[in-house]
């Protein structure tokens, strides 16, 4: 967390130190050189690990912020839809959304069954319906919360990540992104309460934003609000993706994937 962050986690957290994905540690504030330290409560982002275990294709162990109760059975199959008590639960929204991102699968129907249970709630099960098939860059890996693409300017220009042309379907003027980050921001608890999420943002054409998702990892935020939309069946036609962080390489290739 930087400075600001830390100065607007101090305002502003004390109302939101119930926020899922905040915890309260204790710290030492030192204002200057010469002013003695003193204890103070500070609101930090928590960071925890997630698997994601594709039978026959392998386990992905992302390191991201649960900003929803994980405490509950989730489950999800293509013709029953999302199963448990959540609307769409987090967890199985990250794991839909990076399988699709990172070219695991094409679309829902690709996906035999997903299922999260509160034994083990760092876990998601995913079944494919065609394993076999499948072509990824990696296997058995762990995501850091600041992990990226990597690779040489011939990865990119050779379009090794498979990449289409996206096409041009909607325009806006200027002036409407501001109320939309507006809108974004407004539903940044994790940031308001530390200063220290990232988000992400999918809206249509009318202004309508349609998920919204926050993140330690920036990446986590994106594949979760793509997953999100993905479980829902509502599909990515005329919308955009808005994004409180840096447009990297891997961020622009997730939108352009969706």
């Amino acid at each position: 967390m930087n400075a600001a962050g830390a100065r607007q986690g101090s305002a502003q957290g004390d109302s939101l130190a119930r926020v899922a994905g905040v915890t309260t540690v204790q710290s030492f504030h030192i204002a200057g050189a010469d002013v003695p330290a003193t204890s103070a409560s500070c609101h930090v982002i928590e960071e925890d690990s997630l698997t994601i275990a594709i039978e026959d294709i392998g386990t992905y162990t992302l390191m991201w912020t649960p900003t929803s109760a994980t405490s509950v059975a989730a489950g999800y199959t293509p013709a029953d839809g999302v199963l448990g008590d959540a609307s769409t639960p987090e967890r199985l929204a990250l794991a839909a959304g990076f399988a699709f991102t990172e070219g695991i699968i094409e679309g829902v129907a690709d996906i035999r069954s997903m299922s999260a249970c509160p034994d083990a709630p760092d876990v998601v099960r995913m079944v494919l319906e065609n394993p076999d098939r499948v072509v990824t860059r990696r296997r058995n890996v762990l995501v850091t919360s600041g992990c990226g693409v990597c690779g040489s300017r011939e990865l990119i220009e050779n379009n090794a990540f498979g990449l289409c042309t996206v096409p041009d379907r909607m325009r806006l003027d200027a002036a409407r992104f501001a109320p939309l980050m507006a809108a974004m921001h407004a539903s940044q608890q994790v940031f308001t309460c530390t200063g220290g999420a990232h988000a992400a943002a999918i809206f249509d054409e009318s202004g309508r934003i349609r998920a919204v998702a926050e993140d330690l990892g920036r990446h986590n935020a994106l594949d979760k609000v793509i997953g999100r939309i993905l479980l829902d069946g509502s599909g990515f036609d005329r919308c955009g993706v808005l994004l409180s962080s840096r447009l990297s390489l891997e961020m622009v290739s997730k939108a352009v994937r969706a």
